[in-house]
């Protein structure tokens, strides 16, 4: 009886058995990994551009963005400079709060003006940063918005002046 002849995996069964075979720790491959960095370093590089370089098809790179878009692992934004968009004042405040820090935190990032809020351990609870039109949209969002909030009970505020680095194309682990 003749041997049977092993069995070749399509490119797109490929796809689909590296798409399932991701570490554990994270839910992340390798090529999953290269492909953030390369969408990290630009996030407008054209998908046949990325695929050639991870060695997947156009498709299955459209498919991984699309699961790591969806699951919420990345964004792909456009980042700004806030100053230089209209907006006259950017501060990053420090949080000391009395109570449930999580429900806290949650109000805080409800605000919209709240574009970064973070439960820390240290001097400060909870570390957000604000964006505001100008002086007074600033105060009163200090103070109507954020010490108004139960269980605040310090406020200590860091006005930025200027943006001289920001970057998020520090890689993956």
């Amino acid at each position: 009886m003749p041997a049977a002849k092993p069995q070749r995996q399509s490119s797109k069964s490929a796809e689909r058995s590296n798409l399932e075979s991701v570490s554990a720790s994270n839910g992340l491959d390798k090529i999953d990994r290269q492909i953030i960095g390369l969408l990290q370093r630009d996030g407008r590089r054209p998908y046949g551009a990325i695929a050639e370089e991870v060695g997947l098809s156009e498709a299955g790179v459209r498919r991984r963005v699309q699961r790591l878009r969806d699951s919420g692992v990345m964004q792909i934004v456009a980042i700004t400079d806030p100053l230089q968009l209209g907006y006259g004042r950017e501060a990053l405040i420090g949080i000391r709060v009395h109570g449930d820090v999580r429900l806290v935190a949650d109000k805080i990032a409800a605000i919209e003006e709240a574009n970064y809020v973070v439960m820390t351990a240290g001097s400060f609870d909870i570390i957000a940063e604000l964006i505001a039109v100008d002086d007074n949209a600033l105060v009163h969002l200090l103070n109507d918005s954020i010490r108004s909030i139960p269980g605040v009970t310090e406020v200590e505020t860091f006005l930025y002046l200027k943006l001289s680095k920001q970057t998020y194309a520090w890689g993956t682990k």
